[in-house]
């Protein structure tokens, strides 16, 4: 990771309070997001250096806590967001996952595309409105706004 790839992360930090045993579908896809996340990133919080940030990510009282820290674990910045936004495309998600999964189990391979196909436009939806409550917080790209989504949902399974 180098310094002149601008602001990035470089771990992720989900708070065990904030989350609850799930599904091992639900565990397997928070564990890739961490994964692909920590590998592949924009994330710069405006008007902070360009450097290397570590994400804490928790639900305190209804709102998600973004705290952002530097490598060394020295907080930069908080970003508090309430969760009200999210919660319709997030139920909205948790069906549609429900579906997804059961129909890996159970479907032809042309079902399951069809509902991986619905899975995906939910969750770009997620993304994109999770990047409209960062603006002017944290400048984020797509991908890292889907695999953040990823993260906010397997947060809000417990809410």
């Amino acid at each position: 990771m180098t310094q002149d790839r601008g602001g990035h992360l470089v771990d992720v930090v989900l708070d065990a309070a904030s989350i609850s045993r799930s599904t091992p579908d639900i565990e397997h896809d928070r564990a890739v997001a961490i994964y692909d996340l920590i590998e592949d990133n924009q994330f710069q919080p405006v008007g902070l250096p360009a450097q290397a940030y570590v994400l804490r990510l928790s639900v305190i009282e209804k709102k998600l806590v973004f705290q952002i820290q530097d490598r060394d674990g020295v907080e930069v910045v908080t970003h508090v967001l309430s969760l009200s936004p999210l919660r319709r495309i997030v139920k909205d998600y948790q069906l549609i996952c429900e579906s997804y999964y059961e129909a890996i189990r159970r479907s032809t391979p042309s079902q399951i595309e069809a509902i991986d196909m619905g899975r995906r436009g939910v969750h770009n939806e997620g993304a994109a409105i999770l990047q409209e409550r960062l603006e002017g917080k944290v400048e984020i790209d797509t991908r890292t706004a889907r695999r953040l989504f990823t993260l906010v949902y397997a947060l809000h399974w417990k809410g």
